[in-house]
């Protein structure tokens, strides 16, 4: 803690010097340290640009200086982490934080420090807050707005003291002031998904007709917000929600579902005609489709989410990326066979996953970038081996790093190596297995047949579905 410290001190001394001279530089120094860091770099970005790839020295600690700041968000990527920084002119901003507990250990030091501990103790808020609206949301529509108009007030009430105590940039403000409301907007928008009702079109027609009102001020093209979580995860509701009451209105001849395809058509039109910002746009239909398809059995359904996703995004990259993925996912039929993809084996031989199979078998999947999901995953599947031997659970890398890195992340956590192997070509393997998303988990019967295609060891039916397939 000594050499932190004096670390801080060095910097704050420099940085004292600099602004004698030049009380006008657009510039801002961002640094830290990392205590039990999982790579030795962090990479800083802004709108989802890199800006740069920064490493850490021996004592686990960077300084780095930004020339030509564009004043506001910034995000620093850690291992599988990441976190938001607010920048502006002259900041000179240092964090320390413990990869073990990355968020909450997260603290900020130096010049510019207040405005981002103030974000961060908000974001950690935030997350609190998703937990209790799970359970408010069982309460009655008008007891559960006095609840949530009460969380709101709390949080504007705590801004107001900042405000009065540290007099934050009016840049600051907009942010603070956006992350509230658009959180506050969020937790009304999901009330009728999370509510325990069956009928979601029902409680939609029960709420008061005021639930909504802050409706009428929504900018669905705030290009500032076009990249930040609070405001694109609100929308994801948002549009969730309205497409809700146009599936009553237009989907006259089934019962709602969120499998539906009609549902999701409209929630795809919907986007397409309120949303013109094209950063906020791409998100939004990227978002819903991959979300559809990676759920879906429907080879027919798939295709047409997948026509109306290429009409609409104007995103070539990602449209190819779209039809590939929906092809590999219709080639991955209950009773098909398990496509030809080659993996080594942490001593170096190369074989095909269909080679691996002669037993029930359940097929994982892992990266670094994600790495609570690689422990509890592992933690997960050394449970489920010992509950059912019969079954064979097979643990694949998908990452374009070497054997030696992903094996070294194993026996850093004493997982055991047997089963465990990587794709021998990452880009080409992930093509043709459609994985998406990393909790994919996929079932075989004893001949390499698919007996599920997507499902996830952290389901609730996941082991009702081993046992299925032990009693074939």
């Amino acid at each position: 803690m000594k050499l932190y410290t004096a670390f801080i001190f060095i910097l704050i001394t420099v940085l004292g010097c600099k602004k004698e001279n030049d009380n006008l530089a657009n510039y801002a120094y961002f640094g830290g340290e990392i205590i039990n860091p999982n790579t030795n770099y962090v990479v800083l970005s802004r709108n989802e640009t890199v800006i740069d790839t920064v490493k850490l020295d021996g004592r686990n600690r960077f300084l780095y200086k930004i020339d030509d700041l564009q004043q506001g968000l910034y995000t620093f990527r850690h291992g599988g982490e990441f976190q938001m920084i607010l920048l502006e002119p002259q900041d000179s901003i240092l964090f320390r934080l413990n990869t073990l507990e990355f968020d909450e250990s997260l603290v900020f030091t130096g010049e510019g420090d207040k405005k981002n501990n103030y974000l961060i103790n908000e974001f950690l808020e935030n997350e609190k807050e998703e937990k209790q609206i799970v359970r408010l949301c069982q309460l009655s529509p008008e007891a559960y707005k006095n609840h949530v108009d009460s969380l709101k007030s709390i949080r504007v009430k705590a801004l107001e003291h900042f405000k009065s105590k540290h007099k934050p940039s009016d840049l600051f403000l907009k942010i603070a002031e956006s992350n509230i409301n658009y959180s506050y907007y969020s937790n009304k928008e999901v009330y009728p998904f999370v509510h325990y009702g069956q009928d979601k079109v029902a409680i939609l027609k029960s709420l008061p007709n005021d639930f909504y009102d802050y409706r009428k001020d929504i900018n669905y093209n705030d290009e500032f917000l076009s990249t930040y979580h609070n405001y694109i995860a609100f929308l994801r509701h948002h549009f969730s929600n309205i497409s809700l009451k146009m599936f009553d209105e237009n989907c006259t001849t089934e019962n709602f579902s969120r499998k539906s395809l009609c549902y999701n058509l409209n929630r795809l039109n919907l986007i397409d005609g309120l949303v013109e910002n094209s950063d906020t746009k791409e998100d939004l239909l990227y978002h819903f489709t991959m979300r559809f398809l990676s759920k879906s059995k429907n080879e027919h359904d798939n295709n047409e989410i997948l026509n109306s996703y290429l009409e609409k995004s104007n995103n070539q990259k990602q449209k190819d990326m779209m039809v590939h993925y929906t092809k590999s996912l219709n080639a991955l039929k209950e009773g098909s066979k398990l496509p030809i993809v080659d993996v080594v084996s942490y001593n170096n031989k190369t074989t095909s996953i269909n080679k691996l199979v002669n037993k029930p078998t359940a097929i994982t999947f892992w990266s670094q970038v994600y790495y609570d999901h690689f422990k509890e995953s592992h933690y997960k599947i050394n449970e489920l081996k010992t509950k059912y031997p019969e079954v064979n659970f097979i643990a694949i890398n998908i990452d374009k790093c070497g054997v030696q890195k992903a094996q070294k992340m194993l026996e850093g956590h004493q997982f055991d190596q047997t089963n465990e192997y990587k794709l021998k070509d990452a880009k080409k393997g992930k093509e043709v297995l459609a994985i998406y998303p990393m909790t994919k988990t996929i079932i075989l019967d004893k001949h390499s047949k698919i007996i599920n295609s997507h499902t996830n060891i952290f389901s609730s039916h996941f082991e009702e579905q081993l046992l299925g397939l032990i009693n074939q």
